[in-house]
């Protein structure tokens, strides 16, 4: 792991922790405001939510750990996965029930809770995750740094998409994109380590 990368997730989670503590100030909910006014009703940007639905990550998911363990032995790796995810799906829904802020106001709303954004938070970490363990395998710099991209941008545009149905406020968003690089950093730290620890082992033995 590099240490930028340790650097952007101290950051974002100064971020997410600011969010945290003016959400209801002024100038958070004008970003709000401003941010719904300009997405909201966006059918494409709409669209990119079906990614992030949970069904789909948990699909996804399931298919990684088959991959992993059928093709690689790797369970390491697994054990990385489910923490990234499932984890990470536990950590959104327990500082969401603690915020206990409510979603914008529209018609036929969702009952749950709005602070973090799961499918920002969620979305960064399963497509991130992917992209991370692509990243082991392949050879080519090239294809890396394009699954790197793909994950990003997708991840950008899922969240927008929450935004554009007005089923989360944009400083909801940012906060879940925020936590959810620094508990992939986190996570993947956590892989890097024990991995370390293992190959130390057998050269050991």
């Amino acid at each position: 792991m590099k240490n930028w990368r340790f650097t952007i997730a101290i950051i974002t989670l100064f971020i997410f922790i600011g969010l945290l503590l003016s959400y209801e100030k002024s100038p958070i909910i004008w970003l709000d405001n401003t941010m719904s006014e300009l997405l909201g009703g966006n059918s494409f940007i709409v669209a990119f939510h079906y990614i992030g639905n949970t069904s789909t990550i948990i699909i996804v998911a399931i298919f990684m750990l088959i991959f992993l363990w059928l093709r690689q032995r790797n369970y390491l790796g697994m054990a990385f996965v489910l923490l990234t995810v499932a984890a990470g799906k536990v950590l959104n829904q327990i500082i969401k029930n603690w915020i206990d802020r409510p979603r914008p106001e529209i018609l036929d709303q969702l009952t749950t809770f709005s602070f973090p954004s799961g499918h920002a938070m969620l979305s960064l970490l399963y497509l991130f995750t992917i992209a991370y363990l692509f990243s082991e395998i392949l050879s080519n710099k090239k294809k890396v740094i394009i699954i790197w991209i793909l994950a990003i941008v997708l991840s950008f545009f899922i969240g927008l998409s929450r935004i554009a149905e007005s089923r989360h406020y944009a400083s909801d968003v940012i906060a879940g994109w925020c936590l959810g690089y620094s508990w992939f950093v986190f996570c993947a730290a956590w892989y890097e380590w024990k991995k370390r620890k293992y190959l130390n082992s057998k050269l050991n033995n």
